[in-house]
């Protein structure tokens, strides 16, 4: 794995649309992240991260965090969600104002 030659600083955009904010090698070790913005009802639609761990950091609204079939936890402003490898989840926008979070996905070695 190669290292990263530099810092970044990335401006979040205020637009209404999903936001690419790291892509991985060669700009990182491997982490990806994003901004993504949910209008009410919307859902980022249900996924997969692998063997990658994810960070969600919630900045504005409100909202939901499915986990499988059963597990549903409360998200939104001021709340960040950890979800390990190999876990099915969504988050679905439950208020009237934009759901707006940072997702971080990061490989996980082997140990």
């Amino acid at each position: 794995m190669s290292s990263p030659k530099e810092v970044l600083v990335i401006d979040l955009n205020k637009s209404a649309e999903y936001q690419k904010l790291l892509d991985g090698q060669p700009q990182t070790c491997g982490m990806r992240c994003g901004r993504v913005y949910l209008k009410p009802g919307q859902t980022c639609g249900r996924h997969n991260t692998g063997e990658h761990e994810e960070t969600l950091v919630f900045l504005s609204g409100r909202g939901e965090l499915l986990v499988g079939e059963e597990d549903h936890f409360a998200v939104g402003q001021g709340k960040i969600s950890y979800i390990p490898p190999n876990t099915v989840h969504d988050v679905k926008n439950t208020g009237n104002k934009p759901l707006i979070y940072i997702y971080c996905v990061a490989p996980v070695e082997a140990g």
